[in-house]
């Protein structure tokens, strides 16, 4: 069988990287996204043999436009990972609505963005799969991320409402909440914070980009296809309900 074409969005750092070269190790064909960072996606292709694809996963006509592209190089997507994120913390009463708005266009509204562009091939070959990257702090909050939090717990329902109009056309919408993942966004957090936040973790350590990969991957196979609208929480215990 031809392999199946894969698209990560963030894909060339941190955990979309290791979402890119697990799904690759997996038999997949691979496109990652990136937005910024031209010297890591540089890098990231050479180490991997992984192809970049340069675009704002916020603005709707750059993904559409994009998407194209990908398929003309490789083929129909038939495996999305929506895992482009950013961050502008702050507590509400200091927040300016450039902040609010955009996390909530590069988190929530590119869950949009890329899975229009991607739906109608999908429903055609009756086969897909979208793992969305939610957040711990989208299912609990977190103090200083209003902006955040709504932007993850958003793609939470929509994951779970696109997995029912997804079904009977055999693509399945699932997301992962990782918890705390030893990357380099959690290292710039100083020594004793950090300290108190693996403290609350029971398994006693931070995640790894690896594991929040694997769940991916077991998502995305073809006989998966029994679990959709699903959240697969990878926090070390954490957070559960």
């Amino acid at each position: 069988m031809t392999a199946r074409v894969a698209l990560v969005t963030g894909g060339t750092r941190g955990i979309g990287k290791a979402i890119s070269i697990a799904l690759k190790s997996a038999g997949r064909k691979v496109a990652a996204n990136y937005s910024g960072n031209d010297d890591a996606a540089k890098a990231f292709t050479a180490e991997t043999g992984i192809p970049h694809y340069k675009f704002d996963v916020s603005k709707f006509d750059e993904c559409k436009v994009a998407v194209a592209k990908i398929v003309s190089d490789f083929g129909p997507i038939e495996i999305l990972v929506n895992n482009a994120g950013i961050t502008r913390d702050g507590t509400l009463h200091k927040m300016d609505l450039e902040q609010w708005q955009a996390v909530i266009d590069t988190n929530l509204g590119s869950c949009f963005n890329m899975c229009r562009a991607v739906i109608d091939g999908m429903r055609a070959k009756n086969f897909g799969r979208i793992v969305n990257i939610g957040s711990i702090n989208g299912q609990m909050g977190q103090y200083g991320q209003v902006n955040y939090a709504a932007a993850k717990s958003g793609m939470h329902g929509f994951t779970k409402a696109l997995a029912q109009e997804g079904a009977a056309k055999g693509v399945t919408v699932n997301a992962v909440a990782p918890g705390y993942v030893d990357t380099d966004m959690v290292r710039a957090v100083p020594p004793p914070v950090l300290e108190k936040i693996i403290a609350r973790i029971p398994v006693g350590r931070l995640g790894h980009a690896e594991d929040i990969a694997r769940g991916v991957v077991f998502l995305t196979a073809d006989d998966a296809d029994f679990i959709t609208g699903s959240t697969l929480s990878i926090n070390g215990g954490q957070h559960m309900y």
